[in-house]
């Protein structure tokens, strides 16, 4: 990272110079793939670690051997501040037996750099805790349990040491009805209002990846293209809804062969299964659940040899019984599918990865420093409004309800420390979160922990974060589905909060 990202995001300006902030005593808590915490970004003047604790959830507790969870958590092991230290003393070696913790990826240690590296990062002087999220299997998603253990310790840990907490997301998965209605969504919701925290979460990477459209089925049939590359081994697609449209869905493959799924004569959690050439199709109708009144349609394509169909899909969706008429397709994300696989009309809306969904999380797209322009890979969220009724000479007045992304920050290009040491240039809204988790550490320190505004934390420091948002060349209208409010300003955050704290 450079100074420029810094400047422009009005950092420098509340860093360099009064209130010289540097995010002291507030806790910035990484929830991602590990740290290497030998790296000198993550010590102080004296050589001693700046990490609170790592809870490492990929390892298996063994009483014996003092290797135990959190009190109170069942799975993995945490490493202490004092077990650090000892392990630094040890030299890198002989220290990582006594703390085995490792970041396989690099992703964890790049945005823990971001947000609170000593010598480069937004807050330099926060304490950081640092959450090594379990995997269940290869290159997938850390379990939604373990992500909510992982905030659930995280904001209880500023709780017991009475002081706030901002908690770090930087990933996503495109599963879900993009609503924030899911168990996780609403999780994170009600975790934002335990003791003094703020949750970021990036706004994720699709937003040029194809992998969304959307529209509304009326009186005539509507026809979806699906483009399926060569050599795909396998493939999701998520139909959400409304629970009282009806559809029937006609699936056709690239080689002109189709069947019909009869959606109307199907039971709630039924499956159907049908096979098109060389591919099978398990399509699963789902319910409402206590939480989300979204109904999803679920198929599963899987080659019945090593491939599926490569070619052109059609989805055709039939009206019995509409209301609303609306739907929405969803793919998996761009990292665990084909290049070629994509909708051939896809809706660049509504692309904001789960959790960055859930209501009360500040959640951060990306835009590009140099160029002051939006970065068009970043996660597109929503702008919902609705009329005031009134019927004056203007036909009434459109009211914001609710947007995401809450924010932009940098995501394009700039340095970040790597396991080992050295540095990589990076891209993407995984990096600009960290940069916003570091200026709410800023802000907390001036509101919380320096006595300015006891009460700077959850939405009400949201709220200071979107007054002091700018806007962003080629964007004049905010809110926008693209960059929210606008572009991060710690400065403007902070002089719109104001001195007395009230």
């Amino acid at each position: 990272m450079n100074d420029l990202e810094k400047t422009q995001s009005c950092i420098t300006q509340v860093t360099q110079q009064e209130p010289n902030l540097t995010g002291e005593n507030v806790i910035i808590a990484v929830l991602d793939s590990g740290i290497d915490y030998f790296l000198p970004e993550f010590r102080n003047a004296e050589g001693q670690t700046r990490i609170l604790a790592i809870w490492d959830q990929t390892q298996q507790p063994d009483e014996a051997q003092g290797k135990l969870p959190p009190p109170g958590y069942r799975e993995g092991v945490l490493y202490t501040r004092e077990m650090i230290n000892e392990a630094l003393a040890l030299g890198r070696e002989n220290g990582q037996k006594l703390v085995p913790v490792f970041d396989l990826s690099g992703h964890g240690t790049a945005v823990a750099g971001v947000a609170a590296g000593t010598s480069m990062g937004v807050a330099p002087k926060a304490d950081l805790l640092v959450v090594r999220l379990g995997q269940p299997q290869a290159g997938s998603f850390p379990r939604t349990t373990q992500l909510m253990r992982g905030v659930n310790y995280a904001v209880n840990l500023g709780v017991s040491l009475n002081r706030p907490v901002a908690v770090n997301i930087s990933f996503g998965n495109t599963y879900g009805d993009h609503q924030g209605n899911s168990l996780l969504e609403r999780y994170i919701d009600n975790a934002s209002e335990v003791g003094r925290s703020v949750i970021v979460i990036g706004s994720g990477n699709e937003g040029t990846s194809r992998g969304h459209t959307a529209g509304i089925v009326q009186r005539e049939s509507r026809m979806v293209e699906l483009a399926v590359g060569d050599y795909e081994t396998g493939l999701s697609i998520q139909l959400w809804k409304f629970y009282q449209d009806v559809f029937e869905l006609r699936l056709i493959s690239p080689g002109g062969e189709q069947t019909m799924l009869e959606l109307s004569r199907l039971r709630e959690a039924q499956a159907q299964r049908r096979t098109l050439e060389q591919t099978q199709l398990l399509c699963y109708l789902g319910k409402p659940l206590p939480y989300n009144v979204q109904q999803e349609i679920f198929i599963d394509m899987i080659p019945v040899g090593s491939y599926l169909n490569g070619g052109v899909w059609r989805i055709e969706l039939s009206p019995v019984s509409l209301v609303t008429g609306e739907y929405r397709f969803y793919l998996p994300g761009y990292a665990v599918r084909n290049v070629a696989t994509g909708f051939f009309l896809p809706t660049p809306e509504m692309t904001i990865t789960i959790p960055s969904t859930a209501r009360r999380a500040v959640t951060v797209g990306a835009y590009d420093v140099p160029r002051r322009s939006y970065a068009d890979f970043s996660g597109r969220g929503f702008v919902y409004s609705y009329s005031d009724g009134r019927t004056d000479t203007a036909g009434g007045q459109q009211i914001i309800a609710d947007v995401k992304p809450d924010l932009t920050a940098p995501g394009v290009g700039f340095t970040v420390p790597m396991p080992n040491g050295g540095y990589e240039q990076v891209s993407g809204t995984s990096f600009a979160t960290p940069f916003v988790t570091g200026a709410a550490a800023l802000l907390m320190e001036w509101g919380i922990v320096r006595g300015n505004d006891r009460f700077l934390y959850g939405e009400r420091l949201k709220a200071s974060l979107i007054r002091g948002a700018q806007p962003l060349a080629g964007i004049p209208g905010r809110p926008d589905s693209r960059i929210g409010w606008g572009t991060l300003c710690v400065q403007r955050a902070l002089g719109g909060i104001g001195q007395s704290g009230s």
